[in-house]
């Protein structure tokens, strides 16, 4: 299959292109020139299906062209180690559990298949003018930590994780900061948003890509956006199974929006979804799209939701092209809602109290959104994007109780924090990636 650029002035590529470069020429990002129906077999069979099964089944789908199922189904099988599991919060909600890897987050399952894919791509051909691949990734939180665990130790791979000083949890900044090895923390000084825009013009930079070669596993790569597809379908066959998977709602947290594009994009394949709702924080870009239909990005602010502080997000440009550029049509599958950080903590409160159920600030605002948002005789499922205690100041402020720390987070803490320190200037990014060739 080949890949066009949302910005429609590069050529169509290859899937290993499009993998290994991550953005397109023109700084588009790149969508598949078609997005497969599943067969009706596949929904038939669904309830009876492992989430390996469920992701194998889907990658064969969206890769099969162009890797040999074999190999296909080793990459899913050896990413998706852990479960998603959905569990019952109170009537007609669930939560979609996502934080069942190996750093607690949602995106270790898009980090775990894309690193396996890149190793696969790569050694099918010739990754580069014969230097190592260097992978940067930009970070509000949990990326940085599911790239960089992802890749740790993989030869031949040296993973950039930049990120804005002060704006993380700690928790989240030890599982990146302390690892070593091929892994290098670069601290910027300003937001998320400036940290995207430093990878995105390492991208664009001649000189830089005539002598490293540069690719990112930020959700602009369609290697890590895709496969987050894969517990969707695997939320609808646990809800099949419980006879419940009749008017489904799913409600994402929303920042950078590779996790609900994903989402839309398993629509697109046939998922019975009614329809999305995108919850954000105070930074309300999205919502405000869909009110007005005028897309209007805005400096960032920090939020108890950091991994959700995006002022511009990436994939709103894969949205876009989703639908046509039609805001009527994304109404359609799309609602919104926002939730302020006072709301944050009373909601984590109110939903500990009522249903022994303990959220974190995202899955807070997915819950928030979705509670007010649901209609009678639907089914709602929020994302529960990542564990509680990766954030745990604010959730023990919240509820005013000790936290339990799971063992793995506690083992990061312990680690010595190592960062590089960098003023918000591509001039001074990109002397540190040409020192690093010395």
């Amino acid at each position: 299959m080949n890949y066009y650029s949302t910005g429609k002035a590069s050529p169509p590529v290859d899937l290993r292109t499009a993998v290994v470069h991550s953005l397109a020429p023109d700084k588009g990002l790149y969508m598949p020139e078609r997005i497969p129906a599943l067969p009706s077999s596949f929904f038939e069979e669904i309830p009876h299906m492992s989430l390996v099964e469920i992701g194998q089944n889907v990658a064969f789908a969206l890769f099969g062209e162009d890797v040999p199922k074999a190999d296909l189904d080793r990459i899913v099988r050896e990413a998706l180690t852990f479960d998603c599991p959905i569990v019952p919060v109170e009537k007609d909600i669930y939560a979609l559990e996502l934080f069942h890897g190996p750093t607690l987050a949602f995106k270790d399952v898009g980090a775990r298949f894309m690193a396996k894919l890149l190793g696969y791509l790569l050694s099918h051909g010739t990754a580069s003018q014969g230097g190592e691949v260097n992978v940067l990734v930009a970070t509000s939180g949990d990326t940085g930590s599911a790239i960089a665990n992802g890749f740790l130790g993989v030869e031949g791979i040296h993973v950039w994780v930049l990120y804005p000083s002060g704006r993380v949890s700690p928790m989240q900044e030890s599982q990146f900061t302390t690892l070593g090895g091929n892994i290098t923390a670069v601290e910027v000084n300003g937001s998320f948003d400036d940290c995207q825009a430093l990878v995105k013009a390492a991208f664009m930079d001649k000189e830089l890509n005539s002598r490293m070669f540069l690719t990112s596993a930020n959700s602009i790569n369609l290697a890590r956006l895709l496969p987050q597809s894969f517990y969707y379908f695997g939320a609808y066959a646990s809800l099949r199974r419980q006879g419940r998977s009749e008017d489904v709602v799913i409600c994402v947290p929303s920042g950078n929006f590779g996790n609900i594009c994903s989402g839309l994009i398993a629509k697109r394949m046939g998922l019975p979804v009614s329809r999305f709702i995108a919850a954000n924080n105070s930074n309300d870009v999205f919502f405000q799209y869909l009110r007005s239909g005028k897309y209007s990005p805005r400096p960032s602010v920090t939020t108890y939701a950091n991994a959700m502080d995006v002022g511009a997000p990436s994939n709103f440009a894969r949205i876009l092209d989703l639908y046509g550029y039609s805001h009527e049509r994304i109404t359609e599958d799309i609602e919104g809602g926002v939730v302020s950080d006072s709301q944050i903590l009373s909601t984590i409160r109110e939903c500990w109290k009522k249903n022994s159920y303990l959220l974190d600030p995202h899955g807070a605002c997915g819950y928030k959104v979705l509670s007010e948002g649901l209609r009678p005789g639907e089914v709602g499922v929020f994302l529960e994007t990542a564990h509680p205690a990766k954030f745990l100041s604010t959730v023990k402020d919240a509820i005013r109780e000790d936290v339990p720390i799971p063992e793995r987070l506690l083992a990061f803490s312990r680690g010595k924090k190592v960062s590089v320190p960098l003023e918000n200037d591509f001039n001074a990014f990109k002397k540190t990636l040409l020192d690093s060739l010395k």
